[in-house]
Protein backbone atom coordinates (compact mmCIF):
# COMPACT_ATOMS: atom_id res chain seq x y z
CA UNK A 1 0.00 0.00 0.00
CA UNK A 2 1.54 3.26 -0.93
CA UNK A 3 1.71 6.15 1.62
CA UNK A 4 -0.50 8.66 1.77
CA UNK A 5 1.51 11.87 0.87
CA UNK A 6 1.91 14.69 2.85
CA UNK A 7 -0.35 17.73 2.71
CA UNK A 8 2.11 20.32 3.93
CA UNK A 9 4.89 21.86 1.59
CA UNK A 10 8.16 19.93 1.20
CA UNK A 11 10.20 22.64 1.89
CA UNK A 12 9.14 23.35 4.72
CA UNK A 13 8.96 19.63 5.82
CA UNK A 14 12.77 20.18 4.85
CA UNK A 15 13.13 23.27 6.78
CA UNK A 16 12.34 21.29 9.94
CA UNK A 17 14.23 18.73 8.79
CA UNK A 18 17.03 21.08 9.02
CA UNK A 19 16.38 22.64 12.27
CA UNK A 20 16.35 18.99 13.87
CA UNK A 21 19.53 18.10 12.27
CA UNK A 22 21.31 21.60 12.85
CA UNK A 23 20.03 21.64 16.65
CA UNK A 24 21.84 17.98 17.07
CA UNK A 25 25.08 19.26 15.47
CA UNK A 26 24.94 21.71 18.05
CA UNK A 27 24.15 19.67 20.91
CA UNK A 28 26.62 16.57 20.03
CA UNK A 29 29.26 19.16 19.45
CA UNK A 30 29.03 20.38 23.11
CA UNK A 31 28.44 23.84 22.04
CA UNK A 32 26.19 24.37 24.88
CA UNK A 33 26.13 27.95 24.42
CA UNK A 34 24.39 27.94 21.17
CA UNK A 35 21.45 25.77 22.44
CA UNK A 36 19.42 28.09 24.19
CA UNK A 37 18.92 30.04 20.97
CA UNK A 38 16.89 27.10 19.28
CA UNK A 39 14.62 28.51 22.11
CA UNK A 40 11.78 30.37 21.94
CA UNK A 41 11.49 32.71 25.74
CA UNK A 42 8.30 31.05 26.41
CA UNK A 43 9.61 27.59 25.70
CA UNK A 44 8.60 24.25 27.46
CA UNK A 45 11.84 21.88 27.31
CA UNK A 46 11.68 18.63 28.67
CA UNK A 47 13.01 15.33 28.75
CA UNK A 48 10.50 13.12 29.81
CA UNK A 49 9.91 9.01 29.79
CA UNK A 50 7.44 7.63 27.53
CA UNK A 51 5.07 6.58 30.22
CA UNK A 52 4.85 9.96 31.97
CA UNK A 53 3.94 11.16 28.80
CA UNK A 54 1.09 9.14 28.16
CA UNK A 55 -0.22 9.39 31.19
CA UNK A 56 -0.16 13.19 30.98
CA UNK A 57 1.83 13.48 33.80
CA UNK A 58 4.69 16.57 34.10
CA UNK A 59 7.50 14.60 36.16
CA UNK A 60 10.46 14.73 33.91
CA UNK A 61 13.92 13.83 33.75
CA UNK A 62 15.00 17.28 32.53
CA UNK A 63 12.23 19.77 32.92
CA UNK A 64 12.70 23.67 31.85
CA UNK A 65 10.07 25.77 31.22
CA UNK A 66 11.23 29.43 29.91
CA UNK A 67 14.45 30.22 28.01
CA UNK A 68 16.11 31.48 31.52
CA UNK A 69 15.73 27.85 32.70
CA UNK A 70 17.02 26.76 29.27
CA UNK A 71 19.91 29.15 29.49
CA UNK A 72 20.62 28.35 33.42
CA UNK A 73 20.50 24.59 32.47
CA UNK A 74 23.49 25.09 29.40
CA UNK A 75 25.75 27.38 32.13
CA UNK A 76 25.27 24.58 34.69
CA UNK A 77 26.17 21.81 32.56
CA UNK A 78 28.93 24.07 30.97
CA UNK A 79 30.20 25.38 34.25
CA UNK A 80 28.85 23.74 37.53
CA UNK A 81 28.09 20.24 36.63
CA UNK A 82 31.01 17.69 37.49
CA UNK A 83 31.23 14.62 34.97
CA UNK A 84 33.17 12.09 32.96
CA UNK A 85 33.95 13.00 30.03
CA UNK A 86 31.76 12.01 27.43
CA UNK A 87 30.02 12.83 23.41
CA UNK A 88 26.92 12.44 22.13
CA UNK A 89 25.89 11.17 18.84
CA UNK A 90 22.43 11.60 17.68
CA UNK A 91 20.63 9.85 14.57
CA UNK A 92 17.33 11.08 13.63
CA UNK A 93 14.76 9.84 10.95
CA UNK A 94 10.72 10.34 10.66
CA UNK A 95 10.74 13.84 11.04
CA UNK A 96 7.18 14.79 10.16
CA UNK A 97 4.93 17.72 10.19
CA UNK A 98 1.39 16.41 11.80
CA UNK A 99 -0.75 19.77 11.59
CA UNK A 100 -0.39 23.61 11.59
CA UNK A 101 -2.67 25.28 13.90
CA UNK A 102 -2.37 29.12 14.47
CA UNK A 103 0.79 29.21 13.27
CA UNK A 104 2.59 26.97 15.03
CA UNK A 105 3.86 23.82 13.47
CA UNK A 106 3.29 20.60 15.16
CA UNK A 107 6.27 18.01 14.25
CA UNK A 108 7.54 14.93 15.79
CA UNK A 109 10.48 12.89 14.83
CA UNK A 110 12.62 10.05 16.08
CA UNK A 111 16.16 10.31 17.99
CA UNK A 112 18.85 7.47 18.67
CA UNK A 113 21.06 9.29 21.12
CA UNK A 114 24.52 6.95 21.52
CA UNK A 115 27.10 8.12 24.18
CA UNK A 116 30.75 7.12 24.82
CA UNK A 117 32.10 7.97 28.11
CA UNK A 118 35.60 7.67 28.44
CA UNK A 119 37.41 4.30 28.26
CA UNK A 120 33.66 2.91 27.76
CA UNK A 121 32.48 1.31 24.97
CA UNK A 122 29.72 3.40 23.50
CA UNK A 123 26.65 2.65 24.22
CA UNK A 124 22.54 3.76 23.52
CA UNK A 125 22.09 6.22 26.42
CA UNK A 126 18.28 6.80 24.77
CA UNK A 127 15.90 6.11 22.39
CA UNK A 128 12.59 7.71 21.17
CA UNK A 129 10.80 10.59 19.76
CA UNK A 130 10.56 14.13 19.69
CA UNK A 131 7.02 16.17 20.04
CA UNK A 132 7.36 19.25 19.28
CA UNK A 133 5.58 22.69 18.53
CA UNK A 134 7.84 25.22 16.27
CA UNK A 135 7.34 28.68 15.48
CA UNK A 136 8.42 31.00 12.63
CA UNK A 137 9.99 34.20 13.74
CA UNK A 138 12.57 36.81 12.63
CA UNK A 139 15.63 34.71 13.34
CA UNK A 140 14.07 31.36 11.87
CA UNK A 141 12.15 28.67 13.01
CA UNK A 142 12.39 28.16 16.96
CA UNK A 143 11.31 25.36 19.27
CA UNK A 144 8.26 26.72 21.76
CA UNK A 145 7.61 23.54 23.31
CA UNK A 146 10.59 20.57 22.87
CA UNK A 147 9.11 17.01 24.60
CA UNK A 148 12.38 13.95 24.27
CA UNK A 149 10.08 11.10 24.74
CA UNK A 150 12.24 8.39 25.60
CA UNK A 151 11.32 4.61 25.36
CA UNK A 152 14.04 3.23 27.75
CA UNK A 153 13.40 1.72 30.91
CA UNK A 154 16.29 3.69 32.42
CA UNK A 155 18.95 5.54 31.82
CA UNK A 156 22.31 3.74 31.76
CA UNK A 157 24.52 5.93 33.42
CA UNK A 158 23.37 9.93 33.79
CA UNK A 159 21.97 12.28 31.78
CA UNK A 160 24.45 15.36 32.07
CA UNK A 161 23.59 16.95 28.15
CA UNK A 162 20.63 18.01 26.30
CA UNK A 163 18.85 15.44 23.93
Amino acid sequence: MKPTPSPFPPELTREIATLYEDYAAVVDSCNLEEWPGYFTDDCLYRVIPRENYDAGLSHATIYCEGIGMVRDRAAATRDCTVYEPRYLRHFLSGVRISKIESEVIHATGSFLVIESVSDMQPYVLLVGQYVDRIVAGPDGMKFKERSCVYDNYRIFNSLVFPV
